[in-house]
């Protein structure tokens, strides 16, 4: 089993940034997927981004693009979203997601075994 925990959210006011943390324990997750995704009201879970820990491959779609980027820290067993030039659309819980079966990074949640607790994020106008 792997157990992931996401720290690091907040209120913060449009343009300001901020750096998700995602701490992985239980096992290793060497040869993992680790992903974020968020979730705001009323709206379905949708990818912001997804590391490959083995080869250290990353990808973050177009919608976040330019603003968000993902990092990992290998002896930390810890991967990170950096956010920066928030906008209120922004505004979600943002999860950690850990996938073990794939080989390469899936953007669609249920290919996903492991999931945190989620960390809110709210950013105002």
């Amino acid at each position: 089993q792997v157990q992931l925990v996401e720290s690091g959210g907040g209120l913060v006011q449009a343009g300001d940034s901020l750096r998700l943390s995602c701490a992985a324990s239980g096992r290793t997750i060497n040869n993992f997927i680790t992903a974020w995704f968020r979730q705001a009201p009323g709206k379905e879970r949708g990818f912001v981004g997804a590391v490959h820990w083995s080869g250290a491959t990353t990808y973050i779609p177009d919608s976040v693009k330019g603003r968000f980027t993902i990092d990992r820290d290998r002896p930390k067993n810890t991967i990170y979203l950096q956010m920066d030039n928030l906008i209120p659309e922004d505004t979600a819980v943002y999860y950690c997601a850990a996938d073990s079966t794939s080989s390469y990074i899936e953007v669609v949640p249920r290919t996903y075994e492991y999931w945190g607790q989620g960390t809110q994020v709210t950013v105002s106008s």
